[in-house]
C-alpha cells in the first residue's frame, strides 16, 4: 500500500506517518527511516528523537501490511514442532520464541505435528504457502532429526536438535557441561560415593554421563559400572534404579550422592528413599536435571537440579532466524549450546561421615 493511500488522522483517524512528520518538522521520508530501521547514519539522534515523541503522541504504530508489502516481508514466522505441546517445558520454549518474535513486531505462528513426518512435511508447505518470513523447527527432546521437506527453501533454525545431516544452524543444550555441573554440585559437598540414574542412550543421557564423569576423573572419582543404572525417564525407573543401589546395601558401600536423568527420575529416588528410611540430604544428595515446572520444587525435599533452559533456547532460535531474515543472509549451519543452570533447592547435603 503507497503512502497516498494512508487514511489522514486529522479526521479522527488512524494517524499516519505524513501526521507524524508534520508533528516533527521533518520529512516524509525521515519518518520512513526512523520506522523501517535506516535512521543510522541518516538522521542524527535528536531528530530520531524528535520523530519517536511525535509518533508516540500521535498513538501512530506502522502499519504492518503495508511495511511487509514494501519489504516483501510479512512479518510473520512459523514454528513447527514434533511432539512438544504434550512436554511440560513447551511453555517455556513457545514463550522465549514468541516474545523475542514480539519485540521485533513479528508474529508466531505455531503448528504441532505429533510426531508424522508427513505432518510435518505438509506443515511447512502451508506456511511457505503463508510467505512467512522463516521457520524455527523445534523438538520435544535433543536428537537427530531428519530436516523437514521444504524447509531449505526459507530461512530456518532448529531448537532442541540437530539436523541429520548438518545443513541448517541448531540451539541445543549445553547437556554435557549440564553433567559436569551435577557432578561438581556432589564433589563440593563432599560426596565421592557416587552414582548415576535414569535414562538410556539418547543423546541427552550420553551427554549428561560424559559431563558426570569428566568431572568425577577431574577429581580422582571412578564411579563403579553397576552404580550407573539405566531404568529409562520416569518416576517407576528412578524409583527401580534406587531400590536396586540402595535396597539392603551396606551403609558404608552405598553411594552417598545420586546424579538423576531427570526429575521424575529424581522423584522416584526420593520415594525409595523414604520407603528404605534413607534421610535425604542426611544420608543422600539427590541432583535432578530439567527443573521441571509444578514439580521439581514440590519434592520433598525440594529438588536441587540442573535446568534446561528452554526458554533461553526458544529466544535464542527466534533472534538468530530474525537477525537472517533482517540480513537476508543464512546463518551458517553451526550447533550452538546454551549453559544449563543450577537451581539450588533443599536435596543436596554435605556427604555424611562414615
Amino acid at each position: 500500500m503507497g503512502a497516498g493511500a494512508e487514511r489522514s488522522g486529522a479526521g479522527g483517524g488512524r494517524p499516519t506517518s505524513r501526521d507524524v512528520a508534520r508533528l516533527a518538522g521533518v520529512s516524509h521520508t525521515a519518518v520512513s527511516f526512523v520506522f523501517n530501521g535506516r535512521a543510522e547514519g541518516n538522521l542524527s539522534p535528536a531528530t530520531q528523537e524528535r520523530i519517536r515523541q511525535a509518533a508516540a503522541q500521535l498513538g501512530y504504530r506502522p502499519d504492518p501490511v503495508a511495511r511487509g508489502l514494501r519489504r516483501r516481508r510479512t512479518a510473520v514466522i512459523g514454528l513447527v514442532t514434533d511432539e512438544i505441546a504434550s512436554s511440560p517445558f513447551a511453555g517455556r520454549l513457545l514463550r522465549g520464541a514468541m516474545e523475542t518474535a514480539w519485540a521485533s513486531e513479528h508474529l508466531v505462528l505455531t503448528v504441532d505435528s505429533g510426531g508424522d513426518p508427513a505432518k510435518e512435511d505438509a506443515a511447512v508447505a502451508e506456511l511457505l504457502d503463508r510467505r512467512v518470513d522463516g521457520i524455527i523447527y523445534a523438538a520435544m527432546s535433543l536428537r537427530r532429526v531428519r530436516v523437514p521437506e521444504g524447509l531449505h527453501r526459507t530461512h530456518a533454525v532448529l531448537a532442541n536438535c540437530v539436523p541429520d545431516d548438518d545443513s541448517l544452524p541448531a540451539v541445543i543444550p549445553a547437556e554435557r557441561a549440564g553433567g559436569r555441573t551435577a557432578a561438581r554440585l556432589l564433589l563440593e559437598a563432599g560426596h565421592h560415593k557416587v552414582a548415576l540414574v535414569g535414562g538410556q542412550d539418547d543423546i541427552a543421557s550420553v551427554e549428561r554421563l560424559r559431563g558426570f564423569r569428566d568431572a568425577l576423573r577431574a577429581e580422582g572419582v571412578t564411579v563403579p559400572k553397576e552404580w550407573v543404572v539405566r531404568t529409562g525417564g520416569e518416576i517407576s525407573g528412578g524409583h527401580e534404579g534406587a531400590m536396586r543401589l540402595l535396597d539392603g546395601a551396606d551403609p558404608h558401600h552405598r553411594p552417598t550422592g545420586i546424579f538423576c536423568y531427570n526429575d521424575r527420575v529424581a522423584a522416584g529416588v526420593l520415594h525409595a528413599a523414604a520407603r528404605l528410611g534413607i534421610p535425604v540430604p542426611g544420608a543422600l544428595s539427590v541432583v535432578g536435571y530439567d527443573d521441571q515446572e509444578h514439580m521439581a520444587a514440590f519434592l520433598t525435599p525440594a529438588l536441587t537440579t540442573v535446568a534446561l533452559p528452554h526458554r533461553a533456547m526458544g529466544e535464542a532460535a527466534a533472534r538468530l532466524l530474525l537477525d537472517a531474515i533482517d540480513t537476508g543472509r543464512t546463518p551458517p549451519a553451526t550447533v550452538r549450546r546454551l549453559a544449563c543452570p543450577v537451581v539450588s533447592r533443599a536435596s543436596v547435603g554435605p556427604a555424611p561421615t562414615r
